[in-house]
């Protein structure tokens, strides 16, 4: 099968497939149920109401945080993401501060941050320690990282490295956006995170409600019969709390 619609990751083209942004649209609802649940309760709550995100891409995450009534900077390596985000935000009139910047050193000073959720970046990252390190640094003593990252597992395998970069008909990114060596099981990060002063306090799997549904929403953006847009009323994911993550897993920790 030919590909109707090139993969092109940070694109200003509505033809071009970008995985950063169809995982942004489709991720955002679980990522905002799951933020809402932080934020709803006394024993997780950050101390303050300045949140920075990590990974930031088109701003979608960034947005909905500010609608919450934090406070909002985003950061994300991509220029090209970083101006769609921003003049978004701006069309919309929400207050977002949007940096362009690798994760792995943040241009921002020590302790600004009651919470920061890394998004996108965990799972594309060879230098984990150093990403950890720049969360840990801007955020006050107390503070919350919230992220979300792919389990390596063999069916996450088949997903990521399988389905989303290397099958024609479902490829979303370039083949080596993703490697076995940056899929961490919950253990390895936890570990990880301890090592820089986070405590990891949850974990939290989640997943599609329709696994046919979502490879066919990914079949209809990939001939071109929808946009990106479109695919998120038509994708549906659920939290999975207390299971074991299979593919897809939120979480929650604390600065020390």
């Amino acid at each position: 099968m030919t590909e109707r619609s090139p993969v092109e990751l940070n694109t200003t083209s509505a033809a071009a497939i970008d995985g950063r942004h169809i995982r942004a649209v489709t991720f955002h609802g679980v990522r905002m149920e799951y933020v809402r649940g932080v934020l709803g309760r006394d024993a997780t709550r950050p101390p303050g109401r300045r949140a920075l995100v990590v990974g930031g891409i088109r701003g979608e995450l960034a947005r909905g945080l500010a609608g919450e009534g934090l406070d909002v900077t985003a950061v994300d390596p991509s220029e090209v993401a970083t101006r769609i985000a921003r003049e978004r935000a701006e069309r919309e009139g929400i207050a977002v501060t949007h940096l362009t910047g690798p994760a792995e050193r943040l241009d921002l000073p020590d302790a600004a941050f009651d919470l920061a959720y890394c998004a996108d970046t965990f799972e594309i990252t060879d230098r984990l320690d150093d990403v950890l390190a720049e969360a840990a640094r801007v955020l006050v003593p107390g503070g919350v990282l919230i992220y979300d990252t792919v389990n390596r597992t063999p069916l996450s395998r088949l997903i990521y490295l399988g389905a989303f970069q290397g099958i024609p008909q479902t490829r979303i990114v370039p083949p080596g956006r993703y490697a076995a060596a940056r899929l961490r099981r919950p253990a390895e990060l936890s570990a990880a995170m301890e090592r820089h002063g986070l405590r990891n306090e949850d974990v939290c799997g989640f997943r599609p409600t329709s696994v046919t549904g979502l490879v066919k929403t990914i079949r209809a953006r990939k001939s071109g019969a929808i946009t990106t847009e479109e695919m998120a009323p038509r994708v549906a994911f659920r939290l999975e709390p207390g299971h074991r993550p299979l593919v897809t897993y939120l979480g929650l920790a604390r600065k020390r």
